[in-house]
């Protein structure tokens, strides 16, 4: 099972990386590390296609410790530079309190959009200090597909998260390698190599609109195993003759 799996990852990684054009020769890529699964899958994958790619580039991972108590920081940094020395220079740990900022009593309203607007910006701060045109995040295929019901739900918008997106007149890249691969088969990933587990201190871990989208789909997937496909296939396949035409 676990050769299977990994080639069938390998596999999806691949064809997204050569479908959305992700990845040249002589490119650096700063990894945005969170000690997640989708995270540390995603940094092993790469660094499996690294040795075999066609293609030269190198790898830059970067956590960014959002502040809160029980940091795992020291640990996921071991972790990463003991398993993967022979791939890359060193770990970038960036400490910050972004998450205490975030669910501070200024900003009651949405800590999670807060948080991640500031640890964005700061990657691409990184980014360019370690000379890195690309930003590799470890969003998978049900983030998409959530995503697009977050936007929908809450902002009154159709769109997800693009596989490749150019920032700034093009000056960065975020890439998203796993997104042809599905949240369920990188947990049994993670187990099968063995991918360490930190828990997330975060108070608002669970209990975001992310959560609530995760599983109202879950349910509709359990009646139907075609609408997972179904929805992914949508985001590319836009009629837009049958989209309203909103009034100025």
């Amino acid at each position: 099972m676990g050769k299977g799996l990994t080639k069938r990852l390998m596999h999806l990684l691949g064809k997204a990386v050569h479908d959305w054009r992700m990845i040249e020769n002589n490119d650096r890529i700063l990894v945005g590390i969170s000690g997640g699964k989708d995270s540390l899958a995603l940094f092993h994958l790469l660094v499996s296609l690294k040795k075999k790619a066609p293609v030269a580039f190198d790898l830059v991972p970067v956590y960014i410790d959002p502040g809160f108590d029980n940091s795992f920081a020291k640990k996921l940094d071991s972790y990463i530079n003991d398993r993967y020395k022979d791939v890359h220079q060193g770990m970038v740990v960036e400490k910050t309190n972004y998450g205490t900022l975030a669910h501070s009593d200024e900003n009651k309203e949405n800590p999670c959009f807060l948080c991640s607007r500031l640890r964005r910006k700061r990657l691409f701060e990184l980014a360019r200090e370690h000379g890195c045109k690309k930003l590799a995040l470890g969003h998978n295929k049900d983030d998409l597909i959530e995503t697009l019901f977050i936007n929908i739900f809450y902002a009154g918008k159709i769109g997800t998260m693009k596989p490749n997106q150019s920032f700034f007149g093009g000056r960065f890249d975020i890439i998203r390698p796993l997104s042809y691969v599905e949240k369920l088969e990188i947990n049994r990933f993670a187990q099968v190599c063995d991918l360490p587990e930190f828990v997330n201190t975060c108070p608002s871990a669970g209990y975001t609109k992310r959560q609530d989208i995760a599983d109202m789909l879950e349910r509709m997937y359990l009646q139907n195993k075609h609408i997972k496909g179904n929805i992914f296939r949508a985001m590319g396949n836009i009629a837009a003759d049958y989209l309203l035409e909103m009034p100025c």
